[in-house]
């Protein structure tokens, strides 16, 4: 069986200092690799997003009520 090590505190903590310095400079050399978009295609880009929101919205809620139209009240009228 492998041995669990245990080390002094300051040692961990110390550790865990350097590990998420790393970690955050690693970050922030990714993120100047991105290729933000500009104001004019981010404006366009949410606007196709709430256009098709909108649409899509529209259709579930058509579909909602044909489906209910068709089985709640066809049902019943085929119950009575």
């Amino acid at each position: 069986m492998g041995s669990v090590q245990v080390g002094h505190p300051e040692n961990r903590l110390t550790g865990w200092f350097h590990r998420s310095t790393a970690f955050l400079v690693a970050v922030r050399e990714e993120l100047k690799k991105v290729t933000w978009p500009t104001r004019p295609e981010l404006i366009k880009a949410t606007r196709m997003i709430v256009v098709l929101s909108i649409i899509l919205g529209l259709i579930i809620g058509l579909l909602d009520w044909l489906l209910q139209l068709i089985l709640v009240e066809g049902v019943a009228r085929i119950a009575r």
